[in-house]
């Protein structure tokens, strides 16, 4: 019963390498009804989203390890398993070509740091509800 309890929350997974920026997220988070899972590279974000196949992701942009989160996104959205996971770029990169680098890698939204717990909670909500 829990199980299925549990799975009626709709998961987000986390993917930032900076812990501060991470658990500030998880925080923001955590004032709605969601599963939160975290993960601190783009490595480990992918091997994190193929487990739990999130709703969502939270995908920080700039990370250590052999994808950064352009990479990730391309992976997971080329791969029809996993193209229903709804993917929000998270970047301090926000020129007009950053943003069109993420819709082509197959993002679904693109949020620009800093940003406040109501534009997070906003885009969290438009994607997933």
């Amino acid at each position: 019963m829990a199980e299925s309890m549990e799975r009626d929350m709709k998961r987000v997974l986390i993917v930032e390498d900076q812990a501060d920026i991470r658990e500030l997220i998880r925080m923001t988070l955590e004032l709605e009804d969601y599963d939160i899972h975290e993960a601190d590279s783009g490595d480990g974000g992918y091997a994190s989203a193929r487990q739990l196949q999130p709703d969502l992701m939270l995908l920080d942009v700039m990370m250590p390890g052999t994808m950064d989160g352009i990479e990730v996104c391309q992976k997971l959205k080329a791969d029809a398993t996993f193209k229903k996971i709804k993917i929000i770029i998270l970047s301090a990169k926000g020129q007009e070509q950053d943003r069109h680098q993420g819709k082509q890698a197959g993002a679904d939204g693109y949020l620009t740091k800093p940003f406040s717990p109501k534009q997070l909670l906003d885009v969290v909500s438009k994607h997933i509800g």
